[in-house]
């Protein structure tokens, strides 16, 4: 997210258009992630016959599959990574669009039962930390032979989804088949393209259908915020931290998986039965009125017609204002977990919706790193052949259920814990020091204000009562690397 130069309403706050610049001296430190590793027992090495399986992997539906190699797919990951799950084309018709969306088919190469299968089952997901990840499966499949890497023929399930003008789809089906990328690209790579005009034929529709998309969503209530994510990454043999940078081609390429998801919950649903959704339950009204009272406070418009998710959209995420919105709205999104079909007997649609989606919703986009989506795909891909949903997927839904809900627990410590060690860390030799912040929620009687300090980029709590959306200089008062905690402290303005 880039923070640039921004202008509030506030007279003390002008002059202040540099407080969001990342330009600034980078501060790195020595940080070592083992002890994290340890603490939440993540086992970098493979079981031995794991491996094995994984080495001797072969496609059981080799020479049934349809040939679609012609079709000429890209992918869009982060620049390091190998673990690609889709691969995409998409293109303009005179009707509207034509997207082709190839997963990695995990369920045709992982023998049920096995060694492979049993691991993957307790990892359910790849943990990433900043100096390497803990895969989901070895990296000999998830970044080898199932890997959708450029130049090579590789097993898919393959989504063809017809859309119209508006990119509403009209029509949606997924099959095993052949499939071939061409190129990799980043994202900066992609966003670079679309604003030279050069993006390739795989990608020239994409800005567009995207646009299309979010607007869409944001017409079925979708919620999505734009808060400054934090990254550790290397700096040397040091590590630093920064703001993630995010593109619109991160939310163009967002829109193809999230489209997907919803076309596989929508079989499921017809299908009824056997099906995993992913779910989150709507907000409480009484979030929203509080946000409401604060976008008063703030000086914020925000008619009472207007949904959370487009009154978000709508501010510049460049202002403490916005940021204050964004950081409560958080408070909007939660609950999220995975729901199974066949435990609900008179499903609700709130039990069914992902409500920052605004829509049901199901993983299938990350068989490489997420152990639902095969599940998920494989009934899918059942339901697509008319044929039954094999039992090993009807005999361990619940279970990999269960795997998701208790690693996406993990996954958030593990996240957390490497941003705060690295904080505390970087920020140890700083203690006494004052910094700019701009604060984000005032204090109240059950909780301490929160701040955002722009170098180095920290979300964190602070003592006092510094004014909400104000900027302020507090003072870093603890910076713990043994307990992974910081503290700032806010005596009033400066003088």
């Amino acid at each position: 997210m880039d923070f640039g130069s921004h202008t509030t309403d506030s007279s003390q706050d002008r002059g202040r258009n540099d407080f969001f610049q990342l330009h600034q001296r980078i501060v790195s430190a020595p940080v070592d992630f083992g002890a994290i590793r340890s603490e939440f027992g993540l086992a970098s090495e493979y079981p031995t016959e794991a491996v094995s399986d994984a080495r001797d992997a072969v496609d059981a539906f080799a020479g049934t599959r349809v040939d679609r190699t012609d079709i000429e797919f890209v992918t869009i990951d982060p620049p390091s990574a190998l673990d690609l799950d889709q691969a995409l084309h998409i293109e303009r018709t005179s009707t509207g669009f034509t997207l082709h969306y190839a997963i990695a088919d995990l369920g045709a190469v992982i023998v049920p039962g096995s060694a492979l299968a049993a691991e993957a089952e307790v990892r359910g997901q790849t943990y990433y930390l900043p100096d390497g990840n803990v895969p989901l499966h070895p990296t000999v499949l998830s970044e080898g032979a199932a890997s959708l890497l450029p130049g090579v023929d590789r097993p898919a399930a393959l989504w063809t989804i017809e859309l119209d003008n508006d990119a509403a789809p009209s029509s949606f089906s997924v099959t095993r088949a052949l499939v071939r990328s061409r190129e990799r690209f980043d994202y900066a790579q992609v966003q670079a393209a679309a604003d030279a005009g050069t993006l390739p034929p795989s990608l020239t529709a994409l800005p567009e259908f995207g646009r299309l998309r979010i607007e869409a969503g944001l017409d079925r209530g979708a919620i999505s915020l734009r808060l400054p994510a934090q990254e550790v990454i290397p700096h040397g043999d040091d590590w630093r931290l920064q703001l993630e940078p995010r593109t619109e081609a991160d939310d163009w390429n967002e829109q193809v998986s999230l489209l997907t998801g919803m076309c596989a919950a929508r079989i499921m649903l017809e299908h009824k039965g056997i099906g995993l959704l992913r779910t989150m339950p709507p907000p409480p009204e009484r979030a929203i009125e509080s946000m409401r009272r604060t976008a008063a406070a703030l000086g914020i418009e925000w008619p009472a017609e207007v949904p959370v998710g487009r009154m978000l959209a709508g501010l510049d995420a460049n202002t403490p204002a916005a940021l204050v919105l964004m950081s409560e709205a958080t408070g909007l999104l939660r609950g999220a977990s995975y729901t199974l079909l066949a435990e609900l007997d008179d499903p609700t649609p709130q039990q069914l919706t992902h409500s920052a989606i605004g829509a049901p919703y199901a993983h299938v986009t990350a068989p490489l790193r997420r152990l639902a989506d095969r599940f998920t795909t494989e009934i899918c891909l059942a339901h697509g052949a008319g044929v039954d949903v094999p039992q090993w997927v009807v005999e361990g839904l619940k279970t990999a259920a269960e795997t998701m809900r208790r690693t996406d627990a993990v996954a958030n410590k593990v996240d957390r814990a490497c941003v705060d060690l690295t904080e505390a860390t970087v920020l140890q030799p700083r203690v006494g020091t004052d910094f700019a912040a701009v604060v984000l929620r005032e204090a109240t009687e059950s909780r301490p204000a929160e701040i955002f300090v722009g170098e180095p980029p920290i979300l964190a709590r602070c003592a006092g009562q510094p004014p909400e959306g104000r900027h302020v200089a507090v003072r870093l008062a603890v910076a713990d690397p043994a307990t992974r905690t910081i503290a700032f402290g806010y005596d009033g303005p400066r003088r």
